[in-house]
């Protein structure tokens, strides 16, 4: 059984581990091999995380993590960017478990945490240009496609662009 929890040091592990073999699995072939390796080694260290798990606030509201068996196979993590705007800044699952609904059950939880702890409102979301596993999702949930920003972490040379879309919650 898949259980939704708030994530603690016990988690560290396994989202590093889910959240660093989701991004290879997401950009592999629209992000080139140095820009994947950069952003795992900023976001997804056990450093970083360990200090996410614990120390949370409107701005990060921390980690959720799906758990099946002891196991993380998914996480989600986000804050409010404005008084009543909410964000999902990260949502990585592991890339064999997608399309069994742990996506969704991970946004739910999130979007509560935002709209009954925060008050949001509204919910927006960066996805990747070309990111043909993320697009699909959020548009199901009932985002929308509202503005094109260049990408997170683009260096002199990379040209990578980030869509940014919006849902009312």
């Amino acid at each position: 059984m898949i259980q939704i929890i708030k994530a603690d040091s016990r988690h560290v592990e396994g989202i590093a581990k889910v959240c660093s073999d989701g991004y290879w699995a997401t950009y592999k072939g629209i992000r080139s091999e140095d820009y994947i390796k950069r952003i795992i080694k900023e976001f997804y260290n056990h450093e970083r995380i360990e200090k996410e798990v614990s120390e949370t606030s409107r701005e990060w509201g921390g980690y959720f993590v799906a758990v099946e068996e002891g196991k993380v196979i998914g996480a989600i993590g986000g804050g409010m960017i404005a008084e009543t705007a909410g964000e999902v800044f990260v949502l990585y699952l592991k890339p064999n478990r997608r399309r069994e609904g742990i996506g969704t059950m991970l946004l739910n939880a999130l979007t509560s945490q935002q709209k009954e702890v925060f008050n949001a409102t509204e919910q927006w979301v960066s996805v990747a240009k070309g990111n043909q596993k993320g697009i699909p999702f959020y548009e199901a949930k009932g985002f929308v496609s509202k503005s094109e920003q260049n990408g997170y972490g683009n260096i002199e040379g990379e040209n990578y662009t980030s869509l940014r879309y919006y849902r009312h919650i």
